[in-house]
């Protein structure tokens, strides 16, 4: 058994399915099946079955899964202790990022980074800050700025805490809100949670939803197009827009806010890429 099966192995666990295996590892599927019938003679016992969803795993399946798991991690964490011993600071740095931070932040704060440290590459995944997370909890990243602590017990450090923002092409009454229509977006659940506390604290009448659409930057187009209004993270917002902004805040006064964290695995802080990047993020501290 090599480096080979145990990506597929993590692989098969993760997608429970042969296509999907397949078209993942870039192989076609009686490859991939003959790799599975060589592992099952190489231990001698059965490790996969057949179900209805897919593929399902038996106990010496999980344990080998489990095995591959780890030592994948071993392998990476070898790579990784063995490029940070070079005197300059290189190798790959591997960052688990949100949405929207990576699509408005992140471009500006890797290209100031590689000013100082160019031998230094990026191995960048996004997604929801839930998914960040698996990608931290699997060692899979090295670092992870998310948009919620998450109750996460390693490393953390507040990157930035921004408002949150009602738009809309022209002012609008904040009193008559359930009269407007509200465009909703897909956005993960710790931004959700937070409208939707604002919104009860406010109104006792549900909002009028009649767009949801899948990204940020199509509901910023509906309104600027005047087809309602919505709310929506500082970050995403530009001088140049020409939207009405308001900040939200409870009826106590207090603003409602977002924040952004810098998490990272305890057993990553003596990885010089790492510390770097995380003195860099500390000194950048939130400014644009």
């Amino acid at each position: 058994m090599d480096q080979k099966d145990w990506i597929l192995m993590k692989t098969l666990y993760e997608q429970r399915n042969m296509t999907r295996t397949a078209a993942k590892l870039y192989v076609s599927q009686p490859s991939l099946s003959y790799r599975l019938k060589n592992l099952e003679e190489e231990f001698g016992v059965p490790l996969f079955f057949k179900t209805k969803q897919g593929i399902g795993f038996t106990s010496e399946g999980e344990y080998l899964v489990q095995y591959s798991k780890e030592m994948l991690k071993q392998l990476q964490l070898m790579k990784d202790t063995m490029s940070n011993m070079e005197e300059e600071v290189s190798g790959i740095l591997r960052i688990g990022v949100s949405s929207n931070f990576a699509q408005y932040l992140l471009p500006k704060v890797l290209k100031n980074f590689s000013k100082n440290y160019p031998n230094v590459r990026f191995n960048v995944k996004t997604g929801w800050s839930t998914q960040v997370i698996d990608l931290l909890n699997n060692s899979s990243v090295h670092v992870g700025i998310l948009r919620s602590d998450r109750g996460w017990q390693g490393e953390k450090m507040l990157l930035r805490k921004e408002p949150l923002y009602l738009i809309s092409k022209k002012k609008l009454n904040m009193d008559l809100l359930p009269e407007y229509r509200l465009i909703n977006y897909s956005t993960d659940s710790s931004l959700k949670d937070s409208i939707t506390a604002w919104w009860a604290d406010q109104f006792s009448e549900p909002a009028n939803i009649e767009m949801e659409v899948d990204r940020l930057e199509t509901c910023k187009e509906m309104v600027k197009n005047d087809f309602g209004f919505a709310v929506v993270p500082g970050i995403c917002l530009k001088k140049d827009d020409g939207l009405y902004q308001q900040e939200i805040c409870f009826k106590d006064g207090s603003p409602v806010t977002r924040e952004t964290w810098l998490m990272y695995n305890q057993s990553f802080e003596n990885l010089t890429v790492v510390d770097r990047f995380v003195n860099h993020l500390r000194e950048w501290n939130g400014k644009d």
